[in-house]
């Protein structure tokens, strides 16, 4: 036997009221499953909690995700690492965990082009955004037009810290385009507004004499 109409009635204003639209899509037939099976009143309760929270957070993903401003939408189990026998895959595996954004930590990936360091980074990013994280990706070139127009502004500091709420930005193609000092003084004072604030991942095509290092940690050798 279903609910009352009473009963409906108020389940359907209280999950409104919590803001909880999964509840009121879900609780009635999880309610008839419930009693199909016999759950107990606790099982009952802890599915259709489960139900709203998982949409929650998917929803809270994909938010994040469009945020993120990716150019695509790649991920790290579509990237073929055999096609990069130097691509280390525990470095890799410890990457795509994304314990060092919670450390304010950087990766740097290097390589020349074409070997799918945009994809990493992309792929890196998304496991952020599913991981709770706040992203925000563009090219090297975009992220110092954003810095320059806020700067002509008179609002670089407050662009700064407002950057500073997402948890890990990404500059792709560092190197494609030579920086003038003016630019290139721009991305330092990016850098330095995150230190232990937040985390960078860049990719770059410019070779390195101390190898691919993050601030704390080793990060992805050249993929």
């Amino acid at each position: 036997m279903g609910a009352d109409t009473d009963t409906a009635a108020t389940l359907g204003y209280l999950a409104r009221a919590l803001k909880a639209p999964t509840i009121g899509r879900v609780w009635e037939q999880l309610a008839t499953t419930a009693r199909d099976e016999g759950w107990t009143h606790e099982e009952y309760l802890a599915t259709v909690l489960a139900r709203q929270v998982a949409d929650r957070e998917a929803n809270g993903t994909s938010l994040r995700i469009s945020g993120a401003h990716f150019p695509a939408v790649k991920t790290l189990e579509d990237f073929n690492v055999d096609h990069q026998p130097s691509l280390r895959r525990d470095v890799l595996a410890h990457l795509a965990t994304t314990t060092w954004i919670a450390k304010a930590e950087n990766v740097v990936l290097l390589g020349p082009p074409g070997v799918g360091k945009t994809h990493l980074g992309i792929g890196l990013g998304i496991k952020a955004a599913h991981a709770g994280y706040p992203v925000l990706f563009d090219t090297a070139t975009g992220w110092v037009s954003r810095l320059q127009a806020a700067h002509r502004d008179g609002r670089l500091e407050h662009e700064l810290k407002r950057l500073r709420r997402y948890r890990l930005l990404i500059i792709d193609e560092v190197g494609y385009l030579p920086f003038d000092a003016d630019a290139a003084n721009l991305f330092f004072q990016l850098v330095a507004s995150r230190y232990e604030q937040g985390s960078i991942l860049v990719t770059s095509n410019m070779p390195s004499a101390t190898g691919a290092r993050s601030s704390a940690t080793t990060s992805s050798p050249a993929p």
